[in-house]
């Protein structure tokens, strides 16, 4: 026996609103990881929970264009652009890696409106690093 079509008029069907939508969040913390071959930007609140993200190859770049300032401004801009609609005025810039999508993801954050309060390089410098290989013999 086929299931009984449920209507569009019941409450328990309907959904009662999107949740990103509802909420506002005034302050939050962007943190831009920029490899050689990739950018991503992610966007958090204050306690650290994701609220929009977004990287170079899911803007639609492909091998070695996702490396460029281009791609990771295009990436800034993207995963900015819903923040602004939940309300966020300022934030907070931390910027990781050694890529070249460093400049270009700021400027678009400085571009969108956002005041920011701080920009900080959180890039994880070795105070000796590994133990190098042994030495090769042959």
């Amino acid at each position: 026996m086929a299931k009984s079509i449920p209507r569009a008029g019941l409450r328990r069907n309907a959904r009662s609103g999107s949740r990103k939508s509802t909420r506002k969040i005034p302050k939050g913390v962007i943190h831009v990881q920029a490899s050689f071959h990739n950018t991503i930007v992610t966007v958090t609140d204050v306690r650290g929970r994701v609220i929009s993200w977004s990287s170079a190859g899911t803007c639609g770049f492909k091998g070695p264009r996702r490396g460029t300032p281009f791609a990771a401004q295009t990436a800034a801009g993207d995963a900015i652009r819903t923040i602004v609609d939940q309300g966020m005025h300022r934030a907070e810039v931390r910027i990781k890696g050694p890529g070249l999508g460093r400049d270009g993801a700021l400027r678009a954050i400085h571009r969108s409106g956002i005041r920011l309060s701080c920009v900080r390089d959180v890039t994880p410098m070795p105070h000796n690093g590994c133990r190098p290989p042994k030495k090769r013999r042959v």
